[in-house]
């Protein structure tokens, strides 16, 4: 933008000197080649009483003092000055008729001294080139430097309001840059130069209402919060109520695993627009995960293969934002696959830090479609495989479909290294 300003205004400065300063040198170049012709006309009109009055040796005398350049041809033929040709001006001349013209090297100016009867003489006077443009290269300089100052001048102004524009442009786009993060508490200078000023004023306004439609949406999940919360201690009534400790127990610890989830989403909600910090333990997670659901898949007569390391797995994952995923993954399998299908589970670190986590199935498979929020086959919400992108991708990492050894599906999650 800078730039662009600095060239309009150096094309159109320009242009303006161009336009004045190029019929002044023309006009300069005139006036000095009127004022040499001038000069000459008068010293050769001063020679032209004597002309008539005095004798040819005393007027010789008078053309060289007043003229070297003059010549005075008279009506018996001679020659008086300066050596010339008798040109053809110089013949219109003995005409009657004065006149000047164009030679090669000057201009040349005849004067015709007539008598009481006849001419008695043409005065001829030359102006060399020299002369005719005296003084002109110097001007033409002034002019020339002049219009450089004023170049300069107008591009050091227009630079400083560039300047100005591109400051302001850049803070502007700083302030973008800062709500795109999250900091919703920035904003832009109001008072900014021209429609910068007026944009500024706008992306006030949207950052303002984006505050408080972020607002809206925690006052409402932290209701239905609370509105879940009442059932779910119910459930957990009803599940210490049970005659079988085991039941008991499974039972508690999904209500607690809900519960889990929905204090998430609360936290979640109030730290919308501020970036992820913390980490986790992968191996702790998906070890402690699988344990859980290993309970329902011995009920459903599944075999699972679970290759798990001892050593810990630091990844970019909140430990509960982890233990969504993985549930979500898991509970795939059971939502997704009929009572009996096998399926196993292995976590791999990376290479650079960071782990695969990698879940595969003998089902009948599952269309790469459903990773596209909202899309189930099930009749379910189709947020699992959703949520679990979106965790790994704020990890560093990504998910991947494909076909397990089973023709069922597989899953690959890679999540980046804990930093």
């Amino acid at each position: 933008m800078r730039r662009r300003v600095l060239l309009l205004v150096g094309a159109t400065t320009s242009l303006v000197l161009i336009a004045f300063l190029l019929p002044l040198a023309l006009l300069i170049r005139d006036v000095a080649a009127d004022r040499a012709v001038q000069a000459a006309t008068v010293r050769a009109q001063s020679l032209s009483a004597l002309v008539a009055t005095t004798d040819s040796r005393a007027l010789s005398l008078s053309v060289q003092q007043v003229d070297p350049r003059a010549s005075v041809f008279l009506a018996d033929g001679s020659r008086l000055g300066a050596v010339a040709d008798r040109t053809s001006l110089v013949e219109l001349a003995f005409q009657g008729s004065s006149a000047s013209g164009v030679v090669p090297g000057g201009r040349e100016i005849v004067f015709t001294v007539g008598g009481p009867v006849s001419t008695l003489g043409v005065i001829r006077t030359f102006v060399p080139d020299e002369e005719l443009t005296a003084g002109v290269g110097r001007a033409w300089l002034l002019l020339g430097g002049l219009g450089v100052v004023l170049l300069a001048v107008s591009l050091v102004v227009a630079d400083r309001l560039a300047r100005s524009l591109v400051r302001s442009t850049i803070a502007l786009a700083a302030v973008s840059h800062r709500l795109a993060r999250g900091e919703l508490d920035a904003r832009a200078d109001p008072t900014a130069p021209a429609e910068i000023g007026v944009v500024g004023t706008a992306l006030n306004g949207l950052a303002g209402r984006i505050a408080d439609l972020l607002r809206e949406e925690r006052e409402t999940i932290a209701d239905l919060s609370h509105r879940v919360r009442t059932p779910l201690m119910a459930l957990r009534l009803d599940a210490e109520a049970l005659g079988e400790p085991d039941d008991a127990d499974r039972i508690g610890a999904g209500v607690d695993a809900v519960q889990r989830a929905v204090t998430q989403v609360i936290d979640q909600a109030r730290r919308r627009g501020v970036d992820p910090a913390g980490g986790s333990d992968a191996a702790e997670v998906v070890r402690e995960r699988v344990a859980f659901w290993l309970v329902l898949a011995e009920d459903t007569d599944r075999a699972v293969g679970v290759d798990v390391p001892d050593g810990p797995l630091p990844v970019a994952v909140a430990k509960a934002d982890l233990e969504a995923g993985v549930d979500a993954l898991l509970g795939n399998v059971f939502a997704h696959t009929p009572d009996g299908t096998d399926f196993r589970v292995a976590l791999t670190a990376r290479d650079g830090g960071g782990a695969r986590l990698v879940v595969a199935d003998a089902g009948p498979g599952l269309d790469a479609a459903a990773v596209r929020r909202g899309s189930s086959g099930s009749g379910s919400s189709g947020l699992g495989l959703d949520i679990v992108r979106r965790t790994a991708e704020q990890a560093g990492g990504g998910l991947r479909l494909d076909v397990s050894e089973w023709g069922g599906l597989l899953v690959a999650v890679e999540f980046g290294p804990a930093a």
